[in-house]
């Protein structure tokens, strides 16, 4: 005869857990993964087992082929640098008052090219243009 823990499981109106969360260290992880991945081993019986959700299984496999699940690289220390946070040295003394052009000056469209090449290439350029480089870009464009 087994011994079998109580559990108290308390679920929302959805039935959604809503107690604490449990916390697998990475050598349970590790072990669940293995066991996971035996020849002829089902990832939902595995996870079934060891009362954790199947995508969780599927998880932490895909962090154990990303090489997430190192256990040398938890145990080592995150390293901290010092940080010092002191006052900027200038301060504003006033606000910048915008400038509005005057009637005399012409006021600038918002400048805005669109070049649609016949390989299916699109340009959007906004603001000043630089004539060489929009040149060399449309070049090598064109060649492709």
């Amino acid at each position: 005869m087994g011994i079998f823990a109580e559990e108290i499981v308390t679920t929302d109106t959805l039935g959604r857990r809503t107690g604490p969360r449990m916390r697998h260290t990475i050598e349970e992880k590790l072990r669940i993964v293995e066991e996971a991945r035996a020849k002829g081993a089902s990832v939902a019986m595995v996870a079934r087992r060891h009362n954790v959700n199947a995508n969780q299984v599927f998880a932490w496999r895909r962090q154990h082929w990303r090489g997430l699940l190192n256990p040398q690289a938890a145990k080592d220390d995150a390293k901290l640098l010092p940080v010092t946070v002191s006052t900027p040295t200038v301060l504003p003394t006033e606000r910048a008052t915008p400038t509005t052009p005057s009637p005399s000056e012409p006021k600038q469209a918002s400048r805005l090219i669109e070049i649609r090449l016949r390989n299916g290439h699109c340009i959007v350029v906004r603001g000043p243009v630089d004539t060489q480089a929009l040149a060399r870009v449309i070049d090598l464009l064109v060649e492709r």
